[in-house]
């Protein structure tokens, strides 16, 4: 079967479904590639790396015509979607709650439509969440647009010319863009906030370098499994005290990007326009929902405009676009992934396996029906485990008590068990020659002393202590030296074998603790 990626037809759409790397991946599988004519070098991919790639490079009309699957990013314009064939499969961004009009006409053109943005969110399917993909570079070049706008330093500096403080980014909604806007402002030297619904998100943030803005309200919060991973609507009272925080917060602000969306509603408003008139002049809002009318009051979809007090607010939509190189590579990849739970013989043949949690879940049409909305995923998000209540607070007659015990129940076994071996050194005594028994005793004492000194070693310093300890236990190779010249051939070829296993143990253990210590080394 073929693989084609057209040329997106869409104004200023940069990216494109198929690069020479997923082509050569795509061609593992069994598949012939095609490529439109022009389609990759808004990307940085020109017509010879895909023939380079053994890729067929055609024009617009043989690739819908030839192609058995069609990979775009975009959705199909209507003029597109008329040009799907019976039986054929598309691939690509659909968006299917906001566009039943196209889902009508690929179900009358009898085309199989896979929603790269309905694929679910489960473990398995990390790997084709092309959402995620396209999130991630937008929180990145959020920063970097913020930072074009910026008059100012990111990261503070002492100059001769004088001190210069740091930037104080607040970024709005943690998930994956929002995170990503995080890493990278921390990364530039920023101060840097974070604020999400969802206070466990808290510890990420943190982890970070930026600071979670905690909101003093008691909410229940869903645990994201029913919204797709998404935070859940707010109530009328949280969102209020949410606006109260933000207008605290917003005079001291220098940049601000928002991220708060959830697919298929109206981007909640969070920044609002007496927010915008308390920010310094020079101040950069970004706001990444502008797509669905936006975070912020006055955003305006696809321009960047400046308020009266200098505010200037960023309402792009193309961020992914404006990366368009690492947002091909990252989507193509999510479409090889796609194509290889398609092709589970790896023979280029397309099995369409609607019992496949991933695959039902994003298909729209399948065999002339309209398959949207999708059942829920069979494996479902581990629930959230119960809170255990804290272990109860011993008074100090309690822990003396409980200490005293411990010793007496420590102190009869280690008696207990000085009476066995004592036993069982008396009975090897009544058998055993003197000057077995000699040896035998030293043998039973260094085991003892060894396990008292290693049991009370810290977990993490076992393995260098234990590799030195082999090393320096090899003094057994002394004995085989000595023994090596012996009259018999047994012992000899005992000797020399105990010498090759005592000295992969000598280099082995001060190699091994080397390793282990230099972990612990700056560079």
């Amino acid at each position: 079967m073929k693989i084609g990626a057209p040329k997106e037809s869409a104004a200023d759409e940069a990216r494109v479904a198929m690069t020479p790397q997923s082509a050569k991946d795509l061609a593992k599988l069994g598949y012939e590639c095609l490529i439109q004519k022009g389609a990759g070098e808004a990307a940085g991919f020109d017509d010879k790396a895909y023939e380079e790639a053994g890729v067929k490079v055609v024009s617009g009309a043989a690739l819908w015509k030839e192609a058995d699957v069609v990979a775009k990013v975009r959705p199909p314009t209507d003029a597109e979607a008329k040009k799907l064939s019976d039986g054929q499969t598309l691939i690509s961004f659909f968006y299917p709650a906001a566009n039943e009009k196209l889902m009508e006409t690929a179900k009358g053109q009898g085309a199989n439509v896979i929603a790269m943005d309905m694929v679910p969110r489960i473990s398995r399917a990390q790997k084709m969440d092309a959402l995620s993909s396209m999130a991630n570079i937008a929180g990145y070049r959020a920063v970097i647009e913020a930072g074009n706008n910026f008059g100012r330093f990111f990261t503070g500096q002492v100059t001769a010319a004088g001190k210069v403080p740091p930037a104080k980014v607040l970024v709005v909604g943690a998930g994956v863009a929002g995170l990503a806007a995080v890493g990278t402002a921390t990364s530039l030297g920023a101060i840097t906030y974070a604020f999400d619904v969802r206070p466990e998100v808290a510890e990420q943030i943190e982890s970070m370098g930026a600071e979670f803005v905690f909101l003093d309200f008691e909410e229940d919060q869903q645990d994201g499994s029913a919204t797709g991973g998404y935070a859940a609507v707010s109530s009328p009272e949280f969102a209020a005290a949410q606006l109260a925080k933000f207008r605290e917060i917003a005079p001291e602000m220098d940049i601000v990007i928002t991220t708060a969306l959830i697919p298929n509603r109206d981007a909640p408003v969070l920044w609002t326009k007496d927010m915008v008139e308390m920010m310094k002049p020079g101040s950069v809002i970004v706001d990444l929902a502008a797509e669905r009318g936006g975070n912020c009051e006055l955003t305006v979809k696809d321009e960047k405009i400046v308020t009266p007090n200098g505010v200037t607010i960023v309402g792009y939509t193309d961020f992914p676009s404006r990366m368009a190189t690492q947002s091909s590579l990252l989507y193509s990849t999510n479409i090889r992934h796609m194509m290889t739970d398609l092709t589970p013989e790896k023979d280029g043949q397309v099995v369409h396996n609607m019992e496949d949690d991933v695959i039902r879940g994003a298909t729209v049409t399948y065999q002339g029906e309209i398959t949207y909305p999708p059942p829920p995923p069979k494996v479902q998000a581990i629930a959230a485990q119960p809170k255990k209540e804290p272990p109860k607070e011993l008074t100090p007659e309690e822990k003396r008590a409980a200490e005293a015990a411990a010793f007496r129940k420590e102190t009869m076994t280690q008696v207990g068990l000085l009476g066995i071996g004592g036993a069982l050194i008396l009975a090897v005594g009544l058998i055993a020659p003197a000057s077995f028994m000699q040896h035998f005793i030293v043998f039973v004492l260094s085991v003892f002393v060894g396990f008292q000194v290693i049991w009370n070693v810290s977990h993490s310093l076992h393995t260098p202590l234990m590799a030195v300890t082999n090393a320096i236990s090899s003094i057994i190779i002394l004995g085989a030296l000595m023994q090596i010249g012996s009259n018999s051939a047994l012992i000899t070829v005992l000797a020399a074998l105990g010498i090759l296993m005592a000295a992969v143990n000598i280099f082995g253990g001060f190699l091994v603790t080397r390793r282990m210590l230099a972990m612990f080394q700056k560079s």
